[in-house]
């Protein structure tokens, strides 16, 4: 794999992020920071903030571009919706971001274990705010009608990659039914802010991205995130080049041009990181 540029390498305080990740063991949480090999966790540790994984650690879906193993998952913990809203407690959160591995193997696709927790947090930790990063569902709506009912404050789902290179990069999921999860929710809830992410460095073309940022807009999503794809290992998805800084500039400028409310465009950028700045600022412009 190509050398790294100078503008991924990034430094974080082990101890802060040993203190969080005690604390996860503790309670038997599993956070995406961890196990996608996030490059952030270091700095978002030290910050007290994580993104909970949950249902588990193992997906049952073999997306080529993560890091997440891929298997039989467990049933999901009855436990975790409380433990995981005394951890978000415990580290004094404002803002909770929860995700999973895709659950195909669940008949709501692990909805329920959703809005458990959103509800936890709620009664837990008064006033904080809650992201919800799910899979499609397969597109199920009454799943996603009950995560909906939850009230998350964001409603996250990403679309990843250009509509040419899903099959290669994402087979088991569809571009167009990530963007009708988008669309629904949109619609059947006007006051959630829904959200998606893409990366580059898989060998789009600029034209896929501009065709991409379309689709993405006419779903009336409205915060988008755009990072770099960070080849896990060997045996992922190959990478096609790094996107330098001004690469990630001119994409914010062509979003927000296009009448995106929110765009986070950065080498490091990623669904959740930084996501309570996110929520702020696409709060500020309604």
């Amino acid at each position: 794999m190509e050398k790294r540029p100078p503008w991924l390498k990034v430094r974080y305080n082990e101890a802060a992020v040993w203190e969080v990740a005690e604390l996860m063991r503790d309670l038997k949480l599993n956070t995406v920071c961890r196990e996608a090999n996030c490059p952030n966790l270091g700095e978002c540790y030290q910050k007290h903030t994580s993104t909970f994984l949950l249902l588990g650690n193992i997906c049952t879906r073999n997306c080529r571009f993560c890091n997440v193993t891929t298997g039989h998952p467990l049933p999901p913990d009855p436990e975790e919706p409380m433990h995981v809203a005394q951890a978000a407690k415990k580290l004094g959160l404002r803002h909770v971001v929860l995700t999973c591995s895709t659950r195909d193997d669940l008949p709501d696709g692990g909805a329920e274990q959703f809005a458990k927790t959103v509800r936890t947090i709620r009664e837990l930790c008064p006033g904080t705010t809650v992201e919800t990063l799910i899979s499609d569902m397969k597109m199920d709506t009454d799943a996603l009608d009950t995560v909906l009912a939850a009230h998350p404050e964001v409603l996250n789902h990403n679309v990843e990659t250009v509509r040419e290179l899903q099959a290669a990069v994402r087979p088991q999921a569809r571009y167009e039914r990530s963007l009708e999860v988008l669309r629904y929710c949109k619609r059947k809830d006007p006051t959630v802010l829904t959200k998606t992410g893409f990366m580059v460095g898989l060998g789009e073309t600029e034209e896929q991205i501009d065709a991409l940022m379309d689709d993405i807009l006419e779903t009336g999503c409205d915060i988008l995130t755009i990072g770099q794809y960070l080849q896990p290992s060997p045996q992922h998805y190959p990478l096609a080049r790094y996107a330098t800084p001004e690469d990630f500039a001119r994409y914010k400028e062509m979003a927000l041009r296009k009448g995106f409310r929110h765009v986070a465009s950065a080498p490091l950028a990623r669904s959740s990181y930084k996501a309570w700045e996110v929520l702020e600022d696409a709060h500020d412009l309604y």
